[in-house]
């Protein structure tokens, strides 16, 4: 192995339906949106990441913007391979290598992931060179990036809030004792707010601005300690047909909200009535952690606490608890191999 480990650069990445992630050399080199821009006629990829984001909702027909995960897993295949290819082009460390060098990474995968879609990521990997390609459970690399030590005989209960799938994990002994995945997530909420803004003001808003709201004054229930200033929103009058300007405040956005956070609450309940009871135990002193963007709504913390009787922690800098978490595998190898999955 000698002389190829100076070939070898590694990196951890966290493929995400909303973002994807990048660490190398224990810094992150990429964090990007997750979507690929592509030339309809001769079919090569114009725009990924931020540029795409941008191009998104606005394009004409010979454009078209992609998001290759779905739902936390991997819908378009060549879509995401040419991504993370792009992705990985771009690491400044890379760049500067006069050939490509070959890669050992690990992934992090949705815990409610079939064998099949496994699969998928493994070849998306392995084909942007990959030579050793480790997988690992998101909620489990949530907790390692939370800073929880997972090998502990202690349970520790992870909710991690992504774009695609809510993760809601118990974790004792360097492994997931009791999980759920539920597809209400980050996406979800934004169409909650389309959906609402259409049926509540007659404003059709575009997924950007949706999500611009829910990121501005987005907020998981009506009494908030510090509410947000209103929001001014544009879009198209659905009665008229003209661009109009609507003022909307956070006790709106809460009320679109609602019934997703319900079913997010509800899994969570669940999750507790299926942990054994000394895990319970355990958790009753710990909490819950929160990891992920959706963690970041207002409120959801206080509310997830009301509903659970538990104290809910939001892990620091939410959006990269994963990625951290996946880095931190990788960095040590030994340790973690039991958790990795090959």
């Amino acid at each position: 192995m000698g002389f190829f480990d100076f070939l070898t650069e590694e990196i951890a990445i966290d493929l995400g339906t909303a973002n994807t992630l990048i660490i190398h050399n224990d810094k992150v080199v990429v964090d990007s949106p997750s979507i690929v821009a592509r030339d309809r006629i001769s079919g090569k990829i114009i725009a990924v990441g931020k540029e795409a984001s941008m191009m998104q909702g606005k394009t004409h027909e010979n454009i078209k913007t992609i998001r290759p995960l779905k739902d936390g897993v991997i819908a378009d295949f060549d879509a995401s391979e040419q991504m993370i290819s792009m992705f990985i082009k771009n690491i400044p460390a890379l760049k500067k290598k006069f050939f490509t060098p070959a890669l050992r990474m690990v992934i992090c995968i949705p815990s409610g992931i079939t064998e099949v879609e496994m699969r998928a990521v493994k070849e998306s990997a392995e084909r942007v060179n990959g030579k050793e390609v480790y997988l690992i459970h998101e909620p489990m690399a949530a907790a390692i990036g939370i800073g929880v030590d997972i090998m502990q005989p202690k349970g520790n209960m992870i909710v991690d809030i992504g774009g695609g799938t809510t993760e809601i994990a118990v974790i004792a002994l360097g492994g997931i004792v009791c999980d759920k995945s539920v597809k209400i997530a980050g996406d979800v909420f934004t169409n909650d707010i389309v959906y609402y803004m259409r049926t509540q003001h007659n404003l059709y808003v575009g997924e950007r601005t949706a999500e611009k709201i829910k990121i501005q004054i987005g907020a998981a229930t009506e009494d908030l300690e510090l509410p947000p200033e209103d929001m001014s929103v544009q879009g198209r009058d659905l009665l008229t047909g003209k661009p109009k300007q609507v003022q909307i405040s956070y006790r709106e956005i809460a009320k679109a909200l609602d019934k997703s956070i319900l079913r997010i609450e509800d899994a969570v309940m669940e999750t507790l009535s299926q942990t054994p009871p000394e895990l319970a135990a355990d958790i009753y002193n710990t909490g819950i952690y929160l990891a992920g963007g959706g963690s970041m709504l207002r409120g959801l913390d206080k509310r997830l606490s009301q509903k659970t009787d538990l104290p809910v922690y939001i892990a620091e800098d939410p959006l990269r608890a994963v990625v951290r978490g996946t880095g931190i595998t990788l960095k040590n190898l030994p340790k973690y191999k039991s958790v990795l999955i090959k």
